[in-house]
């Protein structure tokens, strides 16, 4: 895992460079769920606070980390983040593969704030300090 300042997200694919994008993550499907995954700040302040266990943003192994969005109620909607628009798929629950990597109580602390799988609609650049602006829901959604 490595923080860069921008990454550019390809529609059906993923995000350039990451291991999932290349094919080779652990878990890797051909599915969109697969594409991007977010978590919120705030969940891994609250896992350090509430179990003890502190994960840094690179070590929950989530692609985006956020602030200020509640990540769950994003599960079915559309979302843009810089140019790349996408719609979150569902959750992304911890796993003991997650645990085995950082530490124990990860899978206790994070379960159903974990973060979100997305799916890539549109491609485009994503920076850091981009914001997460949620689209209305419509009665295409």
């Amino acid at each position: 895992m490595q923080n860069v300042e921008q990454v550019r997200a390809v529609a059906a694919k993923g995000l350039e460079g990451d291991r999932y994008f290349l094919g080779l993550g652990t878990f890797w499907k051909p599915k969109p769920d697969y594409e991007v995954t977010l978590i919120e700040a705030e969940a891994l302040e609250a896992l350090e606070r509430d179990y003890g266990p502190r994960l840094g943003p690179g070590e929950a192994r989530r692609n985006i980390v956020t602030r200020g969005v509640a990540l769950n109620h994003l599960v079915g909607r559309k979302f843009q983040i810089g140019e790349a628009m996408l719609r979150g798929l569902r959750l992304c629950e911890p796993c003991a593969h997650l645990e085995r990597l950082t530490q124990p109580d990860v899978i206790r602390g994070l379960t159903h704030r974990g973060g979100l799988r997305a799916q890539i609609l549109t491609g485009g650049t994503i920076k850091v300090g981009d914001r997460v602006q949620i689209e209305p829901v419509t009665s295409d959604d």
